[in-house]
């Protein structure tokens, strides 16, 4: 036989399925695709499990009988390349949560939204793994699509989080997972048949190329390939595919169901399931070898139950894969949907109009011509023709790029990113996002508080040598390298930048006020205002003074009395905001009342024996003398403040504080992150002495 000219390229498409394998070799002239030959071949023995790969040697076999017929009928033409798929009926999808909290309120961008689906991506491809660990699988999965269900801001869901502020973001990811053995055992099986693979896509896209024009692929729409053993999904939105997905059930149920109701064998249950509802009655002989007559309407209510439990988990399957609601319009490809009424079902069920799910076959092959003699253009054959037309698109394939000096092989779906090759490199998120230091805990004044870290710097991301982020498009053989984000240092405090430590404690002495600085505890021991807090310090802000600490605060020897509120008081006595503190020297001291004897009973100044003035009258004699200021000193010393000379007056000896009695600073709000206090260039605090000519630096750093 002559061997038969036809236009190149000549296409040869496999849809190696469960049941069958069924090849296809055609052309495409203009907008027209020729089907010249086209031959099935169905498995004699169970080589293939649910779209699984399990003899490849039978497998291979059966391959190398489809090709030598289809070579037959091309007149005696070799084909040595081929397009394959693999099946929808082997995806994995899992549902994963990425969030990141920033230590500031940050604007949004689209880089970090880039960066919690990866997490999102990465927790489902963590799911996978348990899972697969619980079955002692080692398969290791690709990404081949993942749609985002919802943005969070702050805690609240969100439609768009680019360019708003917050301090967390969050994202839930459904995420398509292919396994790497079912594509390596196909491309297995077909190289021992002595072929190549052109290319390479799935299931769900090859039906998707002939049921849904480009063109269609904007609108919301899912795709439904109801198979022998399972209903493969496939949904489109803004121009691209979102999701794919499978549910195990689809035309074997309703086999079975008629199997048993009729105690039938399963080719004679095939043949009755595919009965044209034209005929008035047909028959069949069950197993006991009795003959009987039945009708098509019969038949179609046997299967109604098993209809409407396939139909209702489509729905949920289409549901879940669409981010939680219906889509806009469903097209049925496959024998398992020719089922009459399963498309008014599932409207139903997807609470869609009767007219927006339709069962997509001869309509949809305008451009398909037959040239084999009997075949009839139909939805059984939407996904063969599909594959044959894929390889005009050869994007839907495998592609590999070098990321980090690796190769890696990605499933390229139209739109692929640095983000999905991050994602099968398999980049831990917290190498994108910056790392931010180690955080700690303490207590202030019995409330527990957290001090973040710093944050650490983004990672940094290059694509064939050029700066580039998460979303940047890549194309095969790329060079891609990921510099893991830094982490920041660790959190750290000053006591003195705490706002509780902030502004004075001002009592009134001897008339007039005075202002202390604020002081702290840290575990119990007197600590530095620049006393760097610790993880676990417990803080206790002091709101008083005691009588001992203002004494020294001021630098008054145990020669005066100290009188709180008007009542003579020990040095441990608490002193409050705008209490009334009285120092009285001992020596002007000469009556002190009888019920005050005891409290300064061991006082020196008490102890000498008081005479009786004869002169006064009685009355006199019974006044008791009003307690007197201290004496005033005139001392006086002239320091530099921030470089302004200032002079003090009034006090023998001076401290720290005194400045702020004669120069004007605020310390009642805080003004930077830090109060420097330095005398002669060393740090000081306020209690500090100071003299002639001492030059003071007092402001707030940030």
């Amino acid at each position: 036989m002559a061997t038969v000219k036809y236009p190149e390229p000549l296409i040869f498409g496999l849809d190696i399925g469960t049941r069958s394998i069924v090849g296809t070799v055609g052309y495409r002239e203009q907008e027209r695709f020729h089907v010249v030959a086209m031959a099935v071949k169905y498995h004699d023995t169970r080589s293939m499990i649910d779209g699984q790969i399990h003899d490849i040697a039978k497998v291979s076999q059966d391959i190398v009988e489809v090709k030598q017929q289809l070579e037959k009928q091309l007149g005696g033409r070799k084909l040595h390349d081929v397009c394959i798929a693999a099946a929808g009926r082997v995806l994995k999808t899992a549902i994963g949560h990425g969030e990141y909290e920033f230590s500031e309120n940050t604007v949004i961008t689209q880089e970090y939204i880039h960066s919690i689906d990866l997490i999102g991506v990465e927790q489902a491809h963590n799911e996978i793994l348990q899972e697969l660990n619980e079955s002692h699988e080692t398969t290791k999965y690709f990404c081949v699509g993942y749609t985002v269900v919802k943005y969070f801001l702050n805690n609240y869901e969100i439609t768009n989080l680019e360019g708003h502020k917050g301090t967390k973001i969050a994202a839930d990811v459904l995420a398509t997972f292919l396994p790497e053995e079912v594509v390596d055992s196909l491309y297995a099986a077909v190289e021992q048949a002595g072929l190549y693979v052109t290319n390479l896509t799935l299931e769900p896209i090859a039906a998707m190329t002939v049921a849904i024009p480009e063109q269609y692929r904007l609108l919301n729409i899912a795709l439904i390939d109801i198979g022998a053993g399972t209903s493969d999904i496939c949904i489109t939105k803004d121009g691209s595919v979102i999701a794919y997905g499978m549910i195990p059930a689809a035309g074997d149920e309703l086999t079975e169901a008629l199997v048993k109701k009729y105690l039938i064998d399963f080719q004679t249950a095939e043949k009755l399931k595919t009965v044209s509802a034209r005929r008035k009655s047909v028959t069949y002989k069950d197993i006991m070898g009795i003959s009987h007559k039945i009708t098509p309407e019969e038949i179609y209510q046997t299967t109604e139950e098993v209809k409407e439990g396939i139909s209702k988990k489509i729905a949920d399957k289409i549901i879940e894969l669409n981010g939680g609601t219906s889509v806009s319009a469903v097209f049925v490809v496959g024998g398992g949907g020719k089922l009459p009424g399963f498309t008014d079902t599932l409207a139903d069920d997807l609470d869609l109009p009767p007219e927006r799910v339709a069962l997509r076959g001869e309509e949809v092959m305008n451009t398909i011509d037959f040239q084999v003699e009997g075949i009839k253009k139909d939805p059984l054959y939407v996904t063969p023709i599909g594959i044959c037309l894929n390889f005009f698109d050869q994007k839907n394939n495998f592609i590999f790029v070098n990321v980090n000096g690796e190769r890696v092989k990605l499933y390229n779906n139209d739109k692929l990113t640095i983000f999905d090759a991050a994602v099968q490199y398999g980049i831990p998120n917290e190498d994108i996002f910056p790392k931010r230091g180690d955080d700690f805990t303490f207590k202030i004044n019995e409330k527990t508080r957290i001090v973040r870290g710093y944050s650490g710097e983004a990672a940094v991301i290059t694509r064939n040598g050029k700066t580039a982020g998460m979303n940047a498009v890549i194309e095969a053989n790329d060079n891609i390298r990921i510099q893991p984000s830094t982490k920041g240092k660790s959190a750290e405090i000053e006591l003195s930048t705490l706002p509780e430590y902030a502004g004075m404690l001002t009592f009134k002495v001897n008339g007039n006020e005075v202002s202390c600085p604020k002081f702290a505890t840290v575990n119990g021991e007197f600590a530095s205002s620049m006393y760097q807090i610790q993880d676990g310090d417990d803080v206790c802000m002091r709101n008083y003074y005691t009588v001992g600490q203002l004494r020294t605060f001021m630098d008054l020897t145990t020669d005066f009395y100290a009188y709180v509120n008007h009542q003579i008081a020990d040095e441990d006595e608490k002193i409050y905001e705008n209490f009334e503190v009285e120092f009285v020297t001992r020596k002007e001291e000469t009556i002190i009342p009888d019920d005050e004897i005891v409290e300064v009973a061991d006082e020196a100044a008490v102890t000498e024996p008081v005479t009786e003035d004869t002169s006064k009258t009685e009355a006199e004699q019974n006044v008791t003398p009003q307690p007197q200021p201290a004496p005033a000193v005139s001392r006086a010393i002239t320091v530099v403040v921030n470089k302004t000379p200032v002079t003090l007056t009034g006090k023998q000896s001076y401290t720290f504080v005194d400045i702020l009695d004669v120069y004007p600073f605020d310390l009642s709000t805080m003004r930077g992150k830090r109060l420097v206090t330095n005398v002669n260039g060393i740090h000081a605090e306020f209690i500090q002495p100071i003299d002639e000519g001492a030059v003071i630096d007092i402001y707030w750093e940030n």
